[in-house]
């Protein structure tokens, strides 16, 4: 089965912090030493991600806004495949959270809304249509990758943040709809699915972190447990025991099911 370590060169969107970043870090570790583009809006965390590794010429920058509209979007991904015409490998990893009141719904700010749907799904689907056409092509020649990075909380939804639950619904069943579709393409799409994780996903929600933190899995445990299972060639990477067991009742077997589904049609 093929694996991130087949990658001769991979984008990592949304990688300036959290999961993004340290899984960045860890596969320019790996022993097939890939090309790891970090790309994110913040050129500060940028700088210093690139002055942090002035000695690792395998690390590429990238300023790259999602939140940009459909033909900028476009523009960029045409730019990058133009500078890395040896990219075979995307993972996406940007995301927004934010709670949303249902009792108060004078409270709910649509704009928030708006933009968490399209940075943590609408971008993302656009993308994966843009770097298609290069992806399948490479695919004539050596094995591609599409990584999309969704939630626990795409499987078992957390009420406090629900539209950002239904958005990584939404990413998961357009990841397996895609595992489908792809099979014979030699693009391999593959899914990680991780459970509450220290990161700075809740900084700007007031309290969360201190009450969250009781919970979450240390990032540095996160990425070990993620990167064995992607050296491993796994198509979907459920990871933590409650995301496992959630995973295991409500998901083991979905992939054939919707492989059988499809042949049906």
């Amino acid at each position: 089965m093929p694996s991130i370590s087949d990658s001769k060169c991979i984008l990592i969107i949304g990688a300036t912090s959290g999961l993004g970043r340290s899984l960045a870090l860890s596969i320019l570790a790996l022993p097939s030493k890939p090309t790891v583009i970090v790309s994110g809006r913040r050129q500060g965390r940028l700088d210093e991600l690139a002055q942090a590794h002035a000695d690792e010429p395998r690390l590429k920058t990238l300023n790259f806004d999602v939140g940009v509209d459909r033909v900028s979007l476009k523009a960029s991904v045409n730019k990058v495949i133009s500078q890395y015409p040896e990219l075979d490998a995307v993972m996406f990893s940007a995301g927004i959270q934010h709670q949303f009141d249902f009792t108060k719904p004078e409270s709910i700010d649509l704009d928030q809304a708006s933009d968490e749907l399209n940075t943590n799904y609408n971008a993302i689907f656009n993308m994966i249509t843009f770097f298609l056409p290069h992806l399948i092509q490479l695919g004539k020649s050596r094995p591609t990758f599409i990584y999309t990075v969704t939630s626990g909380l795409a499987i078992v939804p957390g009420p406090w943040v629900p539209n950002y639950c239904a958005t990584k619904a939404a990413l998961h069943s357009l990841s397996l709809s895609l595992n489908v579709q792809l099979r014979d393409s030699n693009v391999h799409v593959v899914e990680i699915i991780p459970p509450l994780v220290e990161s700075e996903l809740h900084d700007h929600q007031l309290g969360a972190n201190e009450r969250l933190s009781r919970f979450w899995m240390p990032l540095e445990e996160f990425t070990a447990l993620t990167m064995e299972r992607l050296e491993k060639g796994d198509i979907q990477v459920p990871i933590g025991p409650m995301v496992g067991g959630n995973y295991k009742e409500f998901e083991e077997g979905k992939v054939d099911q919707v492989i059988q589904m499809f042949k049906r049609m």
